[in-house]
């Protein structure tokens, strides 16, 4: 069979049947999760498999009994996010570890975010990994894949929206106005916000440190600015 993804663990593909947005075409699974009623009630063809040979397929021990072969991850396309009415759009600028990726998607699709948007290059795409780290939001959150992310928040501007880069040096998130469409800007670990892509932000905003480590994980920030915005 050509062109097929794969996903692994029982949210991811119970997502996947339940979101409807891409095939599944086959599952194996432990005899113990066949058990499991979504799985007897999914219409895929199911294959009895050995936790090894799961993992051999999966190349992950994290499948939890359930794997599967299905269509290519659908991405949405940037336009259709900025045409929603005020969208609230997470930008994610190099951002290249698939837990992050998949930890922010699912905390973007919990918060109501209209969507998420990646660079085509240097950046985690919507692996079985970043699936799994979601546990399986991505099947239902509007992923699209631009260019080049400094491009993309122009477009945003002339489509109304508002950019707000996350970094330390910004104004406290809790003194800013949200209102409007809103394109939530995350750098990568370690590095933060490139250059040009900070300069194309209307305003920085960070989160107040009341700690002794630097930061927060990437994701966690994502996390936190995502519940605080539509407030």
């Amino acid at each position: 069979m050509s062109d097929v993804a794969h996903l692994y663990g029982r949210n991811p593909v119970r997502e996947a049947l339940k979101a409807g947005r891409r095939k599944v075409h086959r599952i194996w699974a432990t005899e113990a999760a066949t058990g499991e009623q979504w799985l007897r009630d999914s219409g895929v063809p199911i294959t009895v498999a050995t936790g090894d040979e799961l993992e051999r397929r999966a190349m992950s021990g994290a499948h939890q009994g359930v794997y599967a072969e299905v269509d290519p991850y659908p991405y949405s396309g940037a336009s259709e996010l900025l045409a929603a009415e005020n969208p609230l759009i997470v930008v994610l600028d190099q951002v290249q570890d698939p837990q992050n990726l998949g930890a922010i998607a699912r905390s973007a699709e919990c918060a109501g975010a209209t969507g998420l948007v990646i660079a085509r290059h240097r950046s985690a795409e919507v692996t079985a990994s970043a699936a799994k780290a979601s546990a399986g939001a991505v099947e239902h959150l509007r992923i699209a894949r631009v260019r080049n992310v400094a491009d993309f928040l122009i477009e945003g501007r002339e489509a109304g929206c508002w950019s707000y880069g996350a970094a330390g040096d910004g104004r406290p998130y809790t003194d800013v106005d949200f209102s409007g469409g809103v394109l939530l800007v995350m750098g990568a670990e370690g590095e933060g916000l490139r250059p040009r892509v900070r300069e194309h932000c209307d305003e920085i905003v960070a989160i107040p440190n009341r700690g002794h480590v630097d930061s927060l994980n990437v994701s966690a920030a994502a996390a936190v600015l995502l519940y605080a915005i539509p407030r």
